[in-house]
């Protein structure tokens, strides 16, 4: 039933997100640390960093604390990814056991090097072999543990791409999943070009038309803002949306998306739009906290850079910002870069 903000919770399985947005898997950002921070703006649902499944059999249990959920992250999902059934299978049952309450297959990633060892976006030019991975999995993992898939729009623009998806999304189902993220550019594009959110629609519709609205569909790709976020589920139809790099440095979005899905103003501070330079120091200083609790404070220096650079692009004076967060080698720095330019 449609709610009177005109959205539904999104279902996953046995999983109800009231509201229907959540965080992408992001290699190289979405740990523990950026998932927390996530939550504390209303990101109710998010997934880990995609994981190979060769690394996820064989990673200590010491090491794997850096990769895996933490006790208070429920729900909680993992992406995994690879090229053939049987380490898929041990490293989904690995997760389940670690406390992970969603499993999430990656057909998607558009990497060289992923590409050239036959994983992510590769199978999508070889829908039967992923088709046996899906069978595989679900066969493998408890019924209560929802399974979903990550796709792209096709390996490249061709009939036989789109071909491709369509018996891949349809076997997909047949073998028990219930729900796809549809990221609207090819394995061909990665990033070039804008996504193509008329295709992520025609999506929704072929699974109304097999009577199958069960299946939940989540579209990505391009979600910077609010009004874009408000605009691409209204006019497509679809279950739910997976913000991605729109969220990296600025988890405020998940915050101003809710806003806008309730038709309520967006937050302003004394009433400009987006967090102040108090709010920013605030919550980069919480990231860089939790970051240090996870890696130490030495790792944490460094691992944190990338976010830095996101997070300055809110900043008046982004430029200078950046190449100051640029520069930071230890926990001292980054409380340096905050006094400049934060107080």
């Amino acid at each position: 039933m449609v709610s009177k903000n005109n959205f539904s919770p999104l279902r996953l399985g046995t999983i109800e997100i009231r509201m229907p947005v959540i965080q992408a898997a992001l290699s190289g950002y979405s740990d523990a640390p950026m998932r927390k921070i996530a939550r504390k703006f209303g990101c109710e649902f998010a997934l880990c960093e995609v994981l190979l499944d060769q690394f996820v059999v064989a990673v200590s249990k010491k090491k794997s604390r850096f990769y895996f959920a933490d006790s208070d992250e429920h729900p909680i999902g993992a992406q995994l990814m690879g090229c053939e059934p049987t380490q898929f299978v041990q490293a989904a049952q690995r997760l389940v056991g670690e406390g992970f309450d969603l499993i999430d297959l990656n057909f998607a990633c558009p990497v060289k090097k992923v590409l050239g060892r036959k994983r992510g976006g590769f199978l999508m030019s070889d829908p039967q072999t992923a088709l046996d991975i899906v069978a595989a999995v679900r066969k493998n993992v408890p019924d209560s543990i929802p399974l979903t898939l990550k796709l792209r729009k096709g390996f490249d623009d061709s009939p036989q791409s789109r071909k491709h998806f369509f018996e891949l999304l349809d076997g997909a189902v047949e073998r028990g999943i219930c729900g796809i993220t549809v990221h609207g550019r090819t394995v061909r594009q990665r990033y070039e070009g804008e996504s193509d959110w008329d295709f992520i629609r025609t999506v929704k519709q072929h699974l109304l038309a097999k009577n199958r609205p069960d299946i939940a569909v989540i579209g990505s790709g391009d979600l910077f803002t609010a009004a874009i976020c408000q605009k691409r589920l209204a006019e497509s139809g679809i279950d739910g949306l997976a913000l991605a790099r729109g969220v990296i440095g600025n988890p405020w979005l998940f915050r101003e998306v809710s806003a806008a899905l309730r038709t309520e103003p967006l937050p302003t501070e004394n009433g400009v739009p987006g967090p102040s330079l108090a709010e920013q120091a605030e919550v980069i200083a919480e990231h860089f906290r939790l970051s240090s609790e996870l890696y130490g404070e030495h790792r944490a220096a460094t691992t944190m850079r990338a976010f830095g650079v996101k997070y300055s692009m809110l900043h008046p004076d982004y430029e200078s910002v950046r190449q100051d967060f640029v520069q930071v080698k230890t926990a001292a720095d980054w409380h340096g870069v905050l006094e400049k330019w934060y107080r």
